[in-house]
This record gives structure tokens, C-alpha cells and sequence, in this order.
């Protein structure tokens, strides 16, 4: 189904993450959240962009101005114009804990942009958690636990169904009944505990599949809506962190990876790390990404 991943971009990203297809521009994104970076790659010229950010760029979201992204930086929300590099704080995110910094996120079928955060310290405990901004700009936590490292952020066909991580507990939960509100009623999706895979970044196809970025297992693995594990793809760098389907057919695989955390000697055994990886798919498309609905 999917062919050989291998290097699109060759970006020495110390954390690439939030890979995104723009259908509108025809440019898949990303962030290097440490190097507080934004990427841009053209499929069709190869043009490779880069924005630099006056803080880190953890996330982001698209709008209907394909100039215009919603940011999640470290400490706040804001508006990032792309034609000028201009940030405007939309709002700041949990202010009150001097540990936590935004993480990932995705848009939500209805249009609103919900994240969640982490723990930036080494003893990482779950005193994140997870948020919506709605289109009237207002934020709300949403009544999931707390989480250390919030990730695998994703949402069913029919926007009904929420799917998230705490990649520090090893498992994917699935939230039924997320577009109706309400109390959380949340289920095991997928239980990776006892094994060298991590959950990271996550995103439903047209089949209403997930696909998920497992840091530390060197792949990318497809569930079926059940939970059932469906196939891997192996990758030739240990930490593969978000990806996405794009290109023209929405039939391209985007990876993102990170050399973050590796020492001398495993950086050497993988010099790809850090790099944008990519792969034709058969048989299966991605989705437009859902985009933020609102502008300011």
C-alpha cells in the first residue's frame, strides 16, 4: 500500500512535528519546534521556505486565507501572516504553569482548533491538558485527565469522534460522542505499553483509518476504526513524530522526524533524522485538512 518512505527534505530538524498539506497552495508544512521554525516545501518546484518565529512553533492550523496559519506557539495562541512573518497573540495558554508549553493539535471537522500540552520537564507528570479554541475566538478546556505529553490528536469522518494520546502512558483513546458534548465517554483504542513505540501524531484517511507516527519504533502504522492494527512501514530514523496525507491526490504520505534526545553515536548511525520523509500510497486517500473558521 505504501511505498518505500524515503528523504523528501533533508531539514536537520531537532523536532520536526505538525506536518500539514495546504491543497490551496500546494505546499505541505511543518515545524521544527526547537529550532522555533516553520517550513513550506513545494511538491510541484521543490521551493523550500522557511519562517523563523520569535518563540517555539509547537502546532498550527490552517484558514481560508492560505496566507494566514492559527499558531500554537509554547506560551499562547496567536495569527501568523505568512507574507510578512507577522504574529498576533490571540490568547496565552495556561499561564498560571511555568512548566507546560502547547504541543499538538489538529483542527476538528466543525472548524474549531484543539490542542494539548506537556510537561516540559524530565520528571514529567500530567498536569496538562487538552483545549479548544472556538470560532469565536474563546478557549475551553475540554473534561479529558490530565496529560504529560498530549499527542495523536484526530477526529473521526463524521466529527463525532475524538482521538488523543498521553504518549508517556503508551496508549491511543478514543473519545465517542466529542461532537455532541457532554461528558467524555472514552474508550482503549490502541495499547502500545510494553513496547518500544510511543504514540505521536496522528491522522484519519478516507477510509476513516488512523494513522499514527510511533517515535522510538522507527514507523508509521495504520489502525482500522475497530482499533485493529493494520500494517507498519519502517522508516531509517528511530523518531518519527506526526504525519499526514497530501500531494495533488491526497495520495502522498508526509513524515516528519527529530534527532532531539539522540547522542553522538546514535545521531551518526541515522544522519537522516531531523529530515521530511515521503511515500506514494496505493489503494487509499487522505482528507482535506479541516481549517480553522474563523480570521481576525
Amino acid at each position: 500500500m505504501v511505498a518505500p518512505l524515503t528523504l523528501l527534505v533533508d531539514a536537520g530538524d531537532e523536532l520536526g512535528e505538525g506536518v500539514l498539506w495546504c491543497d490551496r497552495s500546494a505546499r505541505v508544512y511543518w515545524t521544527d519546534i526547537q529550532g522555533a521554525r516553520l517550513h513550506g516545501y513545494s511538491l510541484a518546484t521543490g521551493e523550500h521556505r522557511l519562517w523563523h518565529l520569535p518563540e517555539r512553533l509547537c502546532s498550527f492550523a490552517l484558514t481560508d486565507d492560505p496566507d494566514l496559519l492559527l499558531a500554537g506557539l509554547a506560551s499562547r495562541l496567536a495569527w501568523l501572516d505568512l507574507r510578512d512573518g507577522t504574529v498576533s497573540t490571540i490568547v496565552a495558554v495556561e499561564p498560571e504553569l511555568a512548566h507546560t508549553r502547547v504541543n499538538d493539535a489538529r483542527c476538528d471537522r466543525q472548524g474549531r482548533f484543539v490542542f494539548g500540552t506537556l510537561d516540559e520537564r524530565a520528571d514529567k507528570e500530567a498536569i496538562g491538558g487538552y483545549y479548544r479554541l472556538n470560532t469565536d475566538l474563546t478557549l475551553e478546556r475540554l473534561p479529558l485527565p490530565g496529560c504529560a505529553i498530549a499527542n495523536s490528536i484526530c477526529f473521526g469522518l463524521d466529527g463525532d469522534t475524538m482521538y488523543y494520546s498521553d504518549t508517556q502512558r503508551q496508549t491511543i483513546v478514543r473519545w465517542d460522542g466529542y461532537g455532541s458534548g457532554g461528558p467524555a465517554r472514552t474508550t482503549m483504542f490502541a495499547d502500545l505499553r510494553g513496547s518500544d513505540a510511543w504514540p505521536d501524531g496522528s491522522v484519519i484517511d478516507e477510509q476513516g483509518y488512523l494513522w499514527n507516527a510511533q517515535w522510538g519504533a522507527s514507523r508509521v502504522a495504520r489502525y482500522a476504526p475497530d482499533g485493529t492494527l493494520m500494517a507498519t512501514w519502517p522508516l531509517p530514523v528511530t523518531q518519527p513524530s506526526c504525519l499526514c496525507l497530501g500531494g495533488a491526490g491526497f495520495n502522498q504520505l508526509f513524515v516528519t522526524t527529530a534527532w532531539e534526545g539522540l547522542g553522538a553515536q546514535a545521531r551518526a548511525a541515522q544522519p537522516m533524522a531531523g529530515g521530511l520523509f515521503g511515500a506514494e500510497v496505493a489503494g487509499v486517500r487522505g482528507l482535506p485538512e479541516s481549517r480553522f473558521g474563523a480570521l481576525p
